[in-house]
């Protein structure tokens, strides 16, 4: 539980002040009431708290204003909203307008208590970044961060298998950091001081896949006018990563197959085997699953794949680390601009938060990226990341996204709804009616039932 629990009330009901200012003291918390907003934020430029409490409907000033006008004074101070039931899809906009988190009225006086440690202990997080760095020089050069639950039993699995030399498949959509996972596995390994090699599966055609993984002898086609050592000898030692496995062309599937369950494999024209010592880790933005239905890919070689599996989780459902991504990417593209940023504003960052990220990580990086050389501020704002990207290029951006990553029509709706509703400001009824569906079947699609 955080040490400093200074909490500021505003309610224009003095009586609704009296009881929560009493409720919360008898629970340890410091408390301040006030029954103006205008008095609210003369007490936040004096004095910092740890939470403000607020009520949203209030005569003088409603909530999503007073949330504004602390954040010009304090850009960094937690407000929590109190709304009546009627009020919620109001309450989520405020959130989105920069509240930690609202509560609903009628409320027992725990829940409030317990919302408002919850969002103590959710700053006390964020003020701490966990990443996984090497002394050696990793594939991407960065570091992998992780604050959320999801991606910390990613770092758990890593932490585990790191030391052995099973095969490992990872999956999830593109831009989510696959590479970077498999790199950190061969940064935590005996295998360090070897190479990581990596080659795309769905990159080259079959019979130069073959080539590149296992080598040729000169005279063994027509090209082929010296004799080349393939990636698996190149990576004798250290570590292969297979990206996009599911691509691999089937004629060449039952050579790597044998090599994995042998070491051995003989280059094209070559008459002797090739031993070679080799960790494995593969990695595909589709099911396999799919692949194996669709007799795209051998069963036995899957299973041979899928010994330890890894599902990296999208980055929409891990929103709490983009602060931490933020921070990591302006370390390593500043230098590059030559340039001296001290970070983004928080207005920027809440709109970096709320955006629905269909290309992950690698997307939030290309962002970044493009407003670290466009802006002529030392601190990255709003209009640096909002300037020329109209509807328009937002749509196309999701739909060549899509394209690209070869989502599933499923998926393709889900994230649709998801942007709609985002753009009514969390407002079903009227999303449902720019989708032209009822509440239900929003609800139902938006679970991915059909």
């Amino acid at each position: 539980m955080p040490e400093s629990r200074r909490v500021l009330l505003v309610d224009d009901d003095p009586g609704v002040v009296d009881w929560l200012t009493e409720e919360l003291s008898e629970r340890g918390f410091t408390v301040e009431g006030v029954t103006s907003p205008t008095k609210a934020l003369a007490r936040v430029s004096e004095q910092a708290f740890d939470v403000v409490v607020s009520d949203i409907e209030m005569p003088e000033m409603r909530g999503i204003d007073l949330v504004r006008a602390i954040h010009e004074k304090r850009p960094t101070q937690l407000v929590l909203l109190i709304t009546a039931f009627g009020s919620i899809e109001l309450a989520m906009n405020c959130v989105r307008a920069g509240a930690a988190d609202f509560i609903a009225k009628p409320f027992p006086i725990q829940i409030l208590a317990a919302a408002i440690d919850r969002t103590l202990r959710d700053r006390a997080m964020k003020r701490q970044v966990v990443r996984l760095r090497s002394s050696l020089t990793e594939p991407s050069g960065s570091a992998l961060v992780a604050r959320s639950p999801a991606m910390q039993r990613v770092l758990e699995t890593v932490q585990r298998v790191a030391g052995s030399s099973s095969t490992v498949l990872l999956t999830g959509e593109t831009g989510v950091g696959k590479t970077l996972v498999a790199g950190t596995i061969h940064a935590q390994s005996p295998r360090r001081e070897k190479r990581f090699v990596q080659i795309n599966c769905a990159a080259m055609p079959g019979g130069l896949v073959e080539a590149e993984l296992f080598g040729v002898r000169k005279g063994a086609f027509t090209d082929a006018r010296e004799s080349r050592d393939g990636l698996f000898v190149h990576a004798d030692g250290g570590t292969l990563l297979l990206d996009e496995v599911g691509e691999m062309a089937l004629d060449v599937q039952p050579k790597l197959l044998i090599c994995l369950e042998t070491g051995s494999f003989r280059p094209l024209g070559a008459r002797d085997e090739v031993h070679v010592d080799v960790r494995l880790i593969a990695a595909t933005n589709q099911p396999l699953e799919h692949a194996l239905r669709d007799k795209r890919l051998r069963a036995d070689l899957y299973h041979r794949l899928n010994v330890i599996g890894i599902d990296i989780p999208p980055l929409r459902e891990r929103v709490e680390e983009i602060p931490f991504l933020v921070d990591e990417w302006l370390r390593r593209l500043a230098p590059r601009a030559g340039r001296a940023l001290k970070g983004v504003t928080d207005e920027a960052m809440r709109w970096l938060r709320a955006q629905p990220w269909p290309g992950n990580v690698r997307e939030l990086a290309n962002v970044l990226e493009r407003a670290v050389m466009l802006s002529d501020h030392d601190v990255l704002v709003l209009e640096d990341f909002v300037s020329g990207r109209g509807e328009a290029d937002a749509e196309k951006s999701f739909l060549e996204t899509a394209v690209s990553d070869g989502l599933p029509l499923d998926e393709v709706e889900r994230r649709y709804i998801e942007l709609v509703l985002e753009r009514a400001g969390g407002n079903k009824a009227k999303a449902a009616r720019i989708l032209g569906v009822d509440r239900t079947t929003l609800y139902r699609r938006r679970a991915g039932e059909s």
